[in-house]
């Protein structure tokens, strides 16, 4: 067995508490051989090795004894200290791990993509607690408290593997909780990882092997459109080759029942994410009028060819439904001067008409109406 230097140890001495590493020891086979209530504990594992415990974290020399126990714990298992962390993080925590397959000079990846990614892995995590909590929710507008509980406190960015990039999300399970008339009750962190891995399978199987009725079962697989879109987030990027997903699931609980403990989307899966969001838009928010007020931000004019008449679309950014929108609008004759002028006065330009989720967009179809009595008055 090899035995790292005890200062490798020190980062992930400062990351831990000595309560998980016990919760680690005695879901694994150690036992508890003697101990000192809040200051110290002995385990042993069988006749292969025993190991001190400190828990009196205001005692001066703990910091010393603490990176001592971890070194140890990592001698006896051969394991480096990621590997080590991740062991004993895993036992009262699920891990969920995002690897990007993708092309590094040095192990790095560019920050505008990392920042996405973040954004990315926020908006999965949101989409998968939301249908944990409530698969028949709109995922618009106001979450309960246990979800906006889980997001503030139980989900957490973990350490960074080795090879390639790798994001480690965590999400602590808490206290195991009182089995009621015999049956075990599943924390709400672990229902929401268990819908985030069959909601993501789901949203693999059908970018390649596309099935319109199961769209209808969408969410009884954790599937939704904001689940969709992050993945389309985390894949933005032309140099991703495939975006591995993978799970290490609590030892403390049982295993969940999922199709896998992995999924990988690569570039055939990636071409076919935005077919299944569309369809999942279109059912979770259907057509509907909708009047919009936003800022114009660009307008094209495209030429006619033969007897086809000049069509002019505007890109106005609103919100609707309590999220900021890019909505295209075909516009024609006096509308689309109005239009203009708002584009150039940077004021706001107000439109009705049908609201829709379509080609990879929002736009406004069917009779849309122009409310341009506020620019008029500006225009005086």
């Amino acid at each position: 067995m090899s035995s790292p230097p005890v200062d490798d140890y020190r980062e992930l001495a400062d990351s831990l508490h000595p309560l998980a590493v016990q919760q680690y020891l005695a879901a694994n086979d150690w036992q508890l051989e003697t101990q000192i209530p809040d200051v110290r504990q002995i385990w042993r594992l069988n006749d292969q090795a025993r190991v001190m415990l400190p828990l009196a974290t205001d005692f001066v020399d703990f910091a010393q004894r603490f990176r001592d126990t971890l070194r140890a714990l990592a001698t006896v298992y051969d394991w480096d200290p990621g590997r080590l962390a991740e062991k004993i993080t895993a036992t009262r925590a699920d891990l969920f791990f995002v690897r990007f397959d993708q092309v590094m000079v040095d192990g790095t990846l560019p920050f505008k993509q990392a920042e996405k990614a973040l954004d990315g892995l926020y908006k999965m995590m949101k989409a998968a607690a939301t249908s944990a909590d409530d698969p028949t929710h709109s995922h618009r507008g106001r979450r309960s408290s246990l979800v906006n509980d889980f997001l503030d406190e139980d989900v957490r960015l973990g350490h960074t593997k080795r090879g390639s990039f790798v994001f480690t999300v965590v999400t602590r399970l808490g206290d195991p909780l009182p089995d009621r008339d015999g049956s075990h009750s599943s924390p709400f962190p672990r229902r929401v990882m268990e819908t985030l891995a069959t909601g993501l399978h789901a949203a693999k199987d059908l970018s390649l092997n596309w099935n319109a009725s199961a769209v209808e079962r969408a969410a009884e697989r954790g599937l939704s459109a904001n689940l969709v879109e992050s993945l389309q987030d985390l894949t933005e990027s032309d140099s991703v080759r495939e975006l591995d997903l993978s799970f290490a699931w609590a030892t403390g609980e049982p295993r969940p029942q999922v199709p896998s403990s992995r999924i990988v989307v690569d570039r055939d899966a990636m071409a076919g994410l935005p077919r299944v969001r569309e369809r999942l838009v279109r059912r979770e928010e259907p057509p509907r009028t909708e009047t919009v007020v936003g800022q114009v931000r660009s307008l094209t004019r495209e030429e006619p060819g033969g007897d086809e008449q000049e069509e002019t679309t505007i890109v106005l950014s609103a919100e609707v439904r309590g999220r900021t929108r890019k909505i295209h609008v075909l516009l024609g004759g006096e509308d689309y001067d109005w239009a203009i002028f708002a584009h150039r006065s940077k004021l706001p330009f107000t439109v009705t008409g049908n609201l829709a989720f379509e080609r990879g967009a929002w736009r406004m179809t069917g009779p849309v109406t122009v409310d341009s009595s506020f620019l008029q008055h500006q225009q005086r």
